[in-house]
């Protein structure tokens, strides 16, 4: 009767020869630091072919956040009719959107990023982060312009933007810290997981009406705000958005403060999770 021999620990590959994957977060960061010529190549070759013939050219940025602002305006107010502190609900739901469609653009493009590039993955040697990185630029491209029409409804309404608005820097951080952190982790698991695509959609459809965007925060109970804060981060960036532009007052430190934890977490935690998953990206995509 044969016999299995079970390999002696001698047999084993001396540790010396072990691949371990090392991150070394000093050297990952000026290496993307030095791609970024590639990440505003890829930018401008995204903005560009997004928006090649098309009649409305970069109008196009701006349809999804008006539409969305005249549905939540001829009907949800209508019938809901939230609370604004006063102001102006065409200004209320557009300052909300602003910041969505830039989280919903970036994980729809980002998300896809490394797929969508397997020809330049595989011939270029550059860091893979720098795919969600330019499309996050894009999505960047788009709320610029919708800032500009944000501007325009100011105008038309005879409303100035407060001077607590210098939070605002602060808010954006915010916001852009945890975008690019959930970027990184959907851009690295659709590489593995592929129905995560049609996936994604549906979470950003529930994501809309589960984000304070047509409402405000005050429609959460008081004692589980700084939990949804923490959950989703997004939701203290536009209260705060709101607070600063449109209400003259100081972020809600209440809920800024949860959501930057967990944006920090999020983001430190994606981006660990990229690099670990980076190594099979050009085999598997």
């Amino acid at each position: 009767m044969a016999t299995i021999e079970t390999p002696h620990p001698m047999d084993a590959p001396p540790a010396e020869l072990r691949f371990r994957r090392r991150i070394e977060l000093r050297s990952a960061m000026g290496e993307l630091w030095r791609s970024r010529g590639l990440i505003r190549a890829l930018a401008e070759r995204d903005i560009r072919s997004r928006y090649k013939q098309t009649s409305l050219g970069v109008s196009w940025a701006i349809m999804t956040p008006l539409a969305l602002m005249l549905v939540f305006t001829l009907f949800l107010q209508r019938v809901a009719k939230f609370d604004t502190n006063g102001t102006p609900y065409v200004l209320f739901s557009y300052l909300g959107l602003i910041p969505w469609t830039f989280f919903s653009t970036s994980l729809s493009i980002g998300g896809q990023s490394l797929v969508s590039n397997t020809s330049i993955l595989n011939k270029i040697q550059c860091p893979r982060e720098i795919f969600p990185v330019s499309s996050i630029l894009v999505a960047g491209f788009d709320s610029l312009v919708s800032v500009f029409v944000f501007g325009i409804l100011l105008v038309i309404n005879g409303f100035l933007p407060r001077s607590t608005s210098a939070w605002v820097p602060l808010l954006l951080l915010i916001q852009i810290a945890f975008t690019l952190g959930l970027t990184l982790v959907v851009s690295a698991l659709l590489v593995y997981l592929r129905d995560l695509r049609h996936a994604l959609p549906v979470f950003l459809q529930l994501g809309l009406f589960a984000t304070p965007v047509a409402y405000g925060m005050n429609l959460i109970p008081a004692r589980l705000r700084s939990i949804y804060a923490a959950v989703n981060p997004l939701s203290a960036v536009i209260d705060g958005y709101r607070r600063a532009v449109l209400l003259g007052r100081s972020p809600d430190w209440g809920l800024v403060l949860p959501a930057v934890a967990s944006t920090t977490l999020i983001l430190g935690a994606g981006y660990l999770l990229f690099k670990r998953l980076e190594t099979g990206f050009a085999d598997v995509a």
